[in-house]
């Protein structure tokens, strides 16, 4: 464990330093500034001797947290990394973006704030980058057999790398022209800057996975194709199919899925010139979803000098504190402020969209109502409509599953009733040799269990291939046990 009293000692939970809003919204670098090494320290030793560690239960990938907090309270990070690695290929990733299941379900939650897990976390890999402790881990032999993973997102890199590395050869197909997913052109730079996409991808070719940009499987090559050339096909495609809000006025030039402004914008980030930006200066923005998405669309209206911004939501506001039906250690629904609500905009909620008005073709504002409960129900209540002026819209309403892309035409790989492709206890489809992991298996879903799903799909592709297998196999994609790789 880490400092015995720790938790006694130090009851005020201290998180990382934002920037300040006026500088921070003036350019697209991460928000976040480097915690203070002994204000660190002794947040890791809040952890306590807790007997049986629940953060475990409420991390799908199984972190050996309380190990690494007490490393890094006895300052030792090259240990604390390799404890970390043991267990997440890409902590970077979610020390960043996952929203910490871990510390709903820390023990001293109970009564206090819990450990800054999180944080703990992120610091370890930035510690391990920074001084080089990171290195590429290649096969000491090769087995011979050949995968093809289709999608280069956090689980589709989980696939590869965990393959890669106990001696197949693997390749990533990514439709885009840079390996990322929606790490790259999904989360906005001031969240989770691209270097850290980068020099991860660095080390994977060094360890020997190899990429293949710009080639959309379905349609560029097909998936009977990788199937032919290969022993083994991973789908890592994602959930990326954007639900839709099919209202009057839905056509009118003005309203956008949420991916289309975060996508460009990420784009011009880089350098690119993007032709007809979706831009937000001058403009009244509206945001349909109060998720993290949403919240990603409010962040870079921001940055691009939008005159207003407002983001509906159709529910009732989440409550600050725990709710009774959302008891320890549950991962609670709570109101949170992210550094994009920091910024400014305005959060309206129990507000039901009606309609989309314009005029010429073009969105001028949009209709909406008090939202009201029947019969289980949420309508917009008769009499109270009123008209939210708008330029631009984004539609941040989550994912319906994943793009069918060929899939089941040319592999005859099922999709089950949600829009996800169908796999059985061992992440195969109803197709030999095909596999699904990450949210095209179990839909739109967190990132923690995206790389979770892509370690486990690995051990099942490797025991596959193999006939057993040395990789941890932490999550089922199922509600029962899978059995022992």
């Amino acid at each position: 464990m880490a400092d015995p009293r720790g938790f006694l000692k130090v009851r005020q939970r201290e998180t990382q330093p934002r920037r300040p809003v006026p500088v921070r919204i003036m350019d697209w670098k991460e928000v976040y500034e480097a915690q203070e090494k002994g204000t660190l320290k002794a947040q890791a030793g809040r952890c306590m001797d807790c007997g049986v560690p629940f953060c475990h239960q409420g991390c799908p990938l199984g972190n050996l947290i309380p190990e690494w907090n007490d490393l890094t309270w006895r300052d030792k990070g090259e240990e604390a990394i390799e404890r970390l690695h043991a267990t997440n290929n890409f902590p970077e990733f979610t020390g960043r973006l996952c929203p910490a299941p871990c510390e709903a379900s820390c023990v001293l939650g109970i009564n206090q704030p819990a450990v800054t897990i999180k944080q703990v976390e992120v610091s370890i890999i930035d510690e391990a980058w920074d001084n080089g402790w990171v290195e590429p881990l290649p096969p000491a032999r090769l087995t011979g057999k050949t995968v093809a993973v289709v999608g280069s997102g956090p689980a589709g890199l989980a696939v590869a790398q965990q393959l890669t590395r106990v001696g197949h050869t693997v390749a990533v197909y990514e439709r885009d022209d840079k390996i990322g997913g929606l790490l790259r052109y999904g989360i906005p730079d001031f969240k989770m800057e691209k270097e850290q996409v980068d020099r991860r991808v660095e080390q994977m070719k060094a360890e020997g996975t190899r990429f293949r940009t710009g080639v959309a499987v379905g349609t560029d090559v097909t998936w009977e194709q990788l199937r032919r050339r290969y022993d083994a096909v991973v789908v890592c495609t994602g959930a990326t199919v954007p639900r839709d809000l099919p209202i009057p006025g839905r056509d009118l030039d003005g309203v956008h899925y949420a991916m289309d402004y975060l996508g460009a914008a990420n784009r011009a980030v880089a350098g690119e010139t993007i032709e007809n930006q979706i831009h937000a200066q001058g403009k009244h923005v509206v945001i349909l979803g109060g998720g993290d998405t949403g919240a990603d669309c409010l962040g870079t209206a921001h940055r691009h000098g939008a005159a207003s911004v407002t983001t509906l939501a159709i529910g009732k506001q989440p409550p600050s504190e725990r709710a009774g039906h959302q008891p320890w250690p549950t991962f609670p629904t709570l109101f949170e402020v992210a550094s994009a609500h920091e910024e400014g905009g305005e959060r309206t909620y129990l507000a039901s969209t009606v309609e989309f008005v314009g005029e010429d073709g073009k969105l001028t504002g949009v209709k909406v109502a008090e939202t009201e409960f029947v019969d289980g129900k949420r309508l917009p209540k008769a009499g109270t409509e009123r008209i939210i002026p708008a330029d631009l819209v984004f539609l941040s309403l989550g994912f319906t599953g994943a793009e069918p892309a060929g899939i089941t035409e040319q592999v005859k790989a099922e999709f089950d009733g949600r829009g996800n492709v169908s796999r059985d206890g061992y992440y195969m489809t109803n197709t030999e040799g095909v596999f699904v992991a990450g949210d095209a298996g179990r839909g739109q879903s967190l990132i923690v269990w995206a790389i979770a799903e892509g370690r486990a799909a690995a051990a099942a592709v490797d025991k596959y291939l193999m006939g057993s297998t040395i990789l941890p196999a932490p999550v089922a994609p199922t509600d029962r046990a899978i059995a022992v790789l």
